[in-house]
């Protein structure tokens, strides 16, 4: 009788320490879970504040004190305000090379499809005035893969210009490109409101239709600029440009071609020349480099807009060299 009684009192007593026993192990996953977001946090935190501290690379650390070296200055990536080619970033460059002790040459690498006149022009006028101050350091410029445009444009202001056989060099041309959404408009039922104080303001607007004397307008704006970059081109190459018709109608050469043309000097790289002609196998660099935390926050931030812009035809500058 006793057992019979016992029995039920026994089962609820397992049934509770298996609970006991469930819980304490749901409570021990619990807080490993919270340890390892804890550390994560930890980690990330230690990451940010490293690259908040770590200070910017301007790139002289090869720089020693009564050496003689050829200081580099790289032109990557599109040439925009803003952007890692910008004006901004590559006249700062330039300047340092030039006002360096040991600096015999300045080397512009070269690896840009062109961008923005305005930018380019200040680079090229930054140019001609520091040879002029420092008569006795030259200024070449070497294409790597692509030499393109506004990137040709700013390489015009050097003394001489490299290539290899396989760059691709040139394109002096301009182009202002944009899209049209008014059919697309009429079709989803959209309605355009806009409202402006001047006959023409509103003349680059994509959801209006085009109109004839805005486009004839538009493309002498184009002509002038393109104008513009031939006079500095011929300005810098002078009379080692062949008389060819096409040389300025915005088609690309091959480094090879573009030696036969005039556009470049010699077939060579950045190490030869430094070698062959500076005759200073030691190479600085002095291209400033964008700070990594605001980098990072910068393509976080600015990504989807300019992507959504890209896709609408929208540019900070409405003109390109390319």
């Amino acid at each position: 009788m006793d057992e019979q009684f016992n029995k039920p009192d026994t089962a609820k007593e397992w049934k509770l320490l298996e609970k006991v026993v469930l819980s304490v192990n749901s409570e021990q996953r619990s807080a490993r879970r919270w340890g390892i977001f804890f550390k994560l946090m930890t980690f990330a935190y230690l990451f940010v504040a490293l690259l908040i501290f770590m200070p910017s690379n301007v790139g002289k650390g090869a720089a020693v004190v009564g050496e003689s070296y050829t200081a580099l200055v790289e032109v990557k990536g599109v040439i925009a305000a803003g952007e890692e080619a910008s004006a901004d970033a590559i006249v700062t460059g330039l300047r340092e090379a030039f006002e360096s002790e040991g600096t015999k040459a300045v080397l512009l690498r070269i690896n840009s499809p062109g961008g923005s006149p305005v930018q380019s022009g200040y680079v090229y006028d930054e140019i001609k005035r520091l040879r002029a101050l420092h008569a006795e350091i030259p200024v070449y410029a070497v294409i790597s893969d692509l030499g393109a445009s506004g990137a040709y444009y700013i390489a015009a202001a050097a003394d001489k210009i490299y290539a290899d056989k396989a760059s691709l060099v040139g394109s002096i041309g301009v182009v202002g490109s944009g899209f049209g959404f008014v059919d697309v408009m009429k079709k989803v039922g959209v309605e355009r409101r806009q409202f402006t104080s001047g006959e023409h303001k509103a003349f680059l607007d994509p959801f209006t239709p085009l109109d004839e004397e805005e486009k004839v307008f538009w493309e002498g704006v184009l002509a002038t600029t393109h104008q513009q970059f031939i006079e500095q081109v011929k300005l810098g190459r002078g009379d080692r440009l062949k008389d060819d018709p096409k040389l300025f109608s915005g088609l690309v050469w091959t480094g090879e071609q573009a030696l036969g043309l005039g556009l470049v000097d010699e077939l060579g790289s950045s190490s030869y020349v430094a070698r062959e002609v500076v005759g200073h196998e030691n190479i600085v660099d002095f291209t400033p480099r964008p700070d990594p935390f605001e980098n990072l926050m910068g393509q976080l931030g600015v990504s989807v807009g300019q992507g959504i812009a890209s896709a609408f035809g929208i540019s900070s500058s409405p003109i390109q060299l390319r």
